[in-house]
């Protein structure tokens, strides 16, 4: 995974306790459901098709014009408020090929089927968005390229600085 370290980004300091998380490797499914003790669930929030972003399709190599399947849900652990609000953005082309099985997941997570059997490639960033720190990953799995962005909300934050 290529993965730059920084300690600051735009102003703001990492939070100590969130940096390991931003930077893990691996399923983040499988490191919150470990957290969690065992508990874990996934609630959609909302799937629709969307033109790629201009720095999307950049950073995955495809048109700018190119359309998406854009899927947004909730990551809960132990507890009843959602530790994650995760977006994942599928190019057309690459529903297609073998990543189709992600547009009929429904309410599983998608790091079940990316990491089972697999250590997808990785290139990531972190960013600070309106609603927390949150880490961008574009996934190069089994020759199809996406990106998914998982931002860590507040009462995971406080969560782990309690645990």
């Amino acid at each position: 995974m290529r993965n730059l370290q920084p300690n600051r980004i735009k102003g703001k300091d990492i939070p100590t306790a969130l940096k390991k998380w931003l930077y893990a490797s691996g399923s983040l499914t499988q490191q919150l459901t470990d957290l969690g003790g065992g508990e874990f669930h996934v609630e959609r929030i909302r799937e629709h098709y969307q033109r790629l972003a201009f720095a999307d399709s950049k950073w995955m190599n495809m048109p700018a014009h190119h359309i998406a399947w854009v899927r947004e849900t909730y990551l809960y652990g132990s507890e009843s408020q959602a530790w994650v609000k995760a977006k994942s953005i599928f190019p057309i082309l690459s529903l297609q090929k073998k990543a189709r099985i992600f547009k009929y997941i429904r309410n599983k997570p998608i790091g079940w089927f990316l990491f089972q059997r697999t250590n997808p490639a990785c290139e990531r960033r972190i960013i600070y968005t309106e609603e927390g720190w949150a880490r961008q990953s574009c996934y190069t799995w089994h020759g199809c390229k996406f990106i998914v962005q998982e931002t860590f909300l507040p009462r995971f934050e406080q969560f782990i600085e309690q645990h």
